[in-house]
């Protein structure tokens, strides 16, 4: 179902848009996390805060590490080159390199505030965040070494064969998460590694989204298919999670603006993004819902109908990215929709940052602003990623053709 057309973002929407997502990111995100977040005892960040900012637990998250040093490090290069924001990133940068790697090369997902290991996944999650992370700060810093460390593992994470959830024998699944992060990291290592290394991996990332994950026949993007891309009538094959995929669009799109506009990418991307706020969108209380089964049927996950905090910053990026490639007005309604309802249920007036777990109907389930899963990522990239691209489109409107 299409949502009802409204005229394309005029100039003082998209100043006040920018506005919201700057001032919200310098002013209210970024002070709630620093310095409390840093550990300068043992190095990298805490992330599981309490409402008020209270350190509700120790043990840390490595992919956080990775994720706020390279936000850190991002705003050095593309906003202010700030001491202090250097200075934090290598606090991230260095505790990786000290405690998360094992000794098989692959790294813990979840360490002790002083870096001794709890535990390993499956997923290169850490690995992935680790790359950005590395290379983002390489360019800020001047690092070489920083950049070498990025390619090398780069290299290796290219080589992993992540463990299958089910015995592949009886019944081989694959996953939508590793072509769509690889196709973010391979970006991020562009930035400072160039071309050759990234844009063929890119391609065929993209082409297997495009060819095996996405379903005409459902009109959706799936979390999990055969190797194929055979559909999979269980639960884990029925299952859409919308916020995932909207990142995956939008990930597409990056890639298309990268390409001078690439239509077949932004056409790609837009899809993706409008199947699935489609699919996402509670059309009875508003937010997104955070699973949906494709055949309607009843969700095995107890959580599947409450709003998350990163869901809604992956659409706000999305459909604003898509109305700005495109135009087209049913992504300004989109954008509008999925901005008003988070920015109305999520913020914390009080101690600042976002909620992050509500219930269906929009109220707050937990008032923790961190743990292992949240902490300074989807919103502050949320509020970067629109701030950049809407100044750049005030910047192209203002100059003449």
């Amino acid at each position: 179902m299409k949502t009802p057309s409204m005229p394309t973002l005029p100039d003082v929407d998209l100043q006040r848009y920018l506005a919201t997502y700057r001032d919200g990111l310098l002013h209210d995100t970024l002070p709630f996390w620093l310095p409390r977040a840093i550990d300068q005892e043992h190095g990298g960040y805490l992330t599981a805060l309490g409402e008020d900012g209270a350190v509700l637990q120790t043990d840390k998250a490595v992919w956080f590490q990775g994720r706020f040093a390279w936000l850190l490090a991002t705003l050095c290069n593309t906003v202010e080159h700030r001491p202090e924001w250097l200075a934090y990133a290598k606090h991230g940068i260095d505790f990786i390199q000290r405690h998360c790697f094992d000794t098989d090369g692959r790294m813990f997902f979840l360490v002790t505030r002083e870096g001794k290991p709890l535990r390993k996944r499956r997923y290169c999650f850490s690995e992935i965040f680790a790359i950005n992370a590395l290379a983002a700060y390489s360019q800020a810093a001047g690092d070489k070494h920083a950049l070498r460390l990025a390619l090398d593992l780069f290299e290796r994470v290219s080589k992993f064969q992540t463990e299958p959830k089910t015995d592949p024998g009886t019944r081989p699944m694959k996953s939508l998460v590793m072509p769509m992060l690889m196709i973010v990291t391979a970006q991020e290592l562009r930035k400072v590694a160039g071309p050759s290394l990234a844009n063929k991996l890119i391609d065929d990332c993209i082409a297997e989204i495009e060819r095996d994950f996405l379903k005409p026949e459902f009109k959706c993007l799936l979390e999990t298919v055969g190797p194929g891309g055979e559909f999979i009538d269980t639960f884990d094959g029925r299952m859409l999670n919308p916020g995932h995929a909207i990142e995956a669009g939008w990930f597409i799109l990056e890639e298309a603006r990268y390409r001078n506009n690439n239509p077949r990418l932004i056409e790609l991307g837009t899809t993706i993004i409008d199947w699935m706020m489609d699919w996402g969108w509670d059309r009875e209380h508003g937010g997104l819902l955070y699973y949906r089964d494709v055949k309607g049927l009843p969700c095995t996950e107890y959580w599947h109908d409450m709003k998350f905090w990163w869901p809604h910053n992956e659409a706000i990026i999305g459909t604003l990215l898509a109305h700005l490639l495109t135009g087209e007005p049913r992504f300004a309604r989109w954008h509008k929709m999925v901005h008003d309802w988070a920015y109305a249920h999520f913020p914390d007036p009080l101690h600042g940052e976002w909620f992050g777990y509500l219930h269906r109907d929009g109220t707050v389930s937990t008032r923790l602003k961190g743990n292992v899963w949240k902490g300074p990522y989807h919103h502050p990239r949320m509020q970067w990623y629109c701030w950049q691209r809407l100044e750049e489109e005030l910047k192209r409107r203002k100059t003449p053709p």
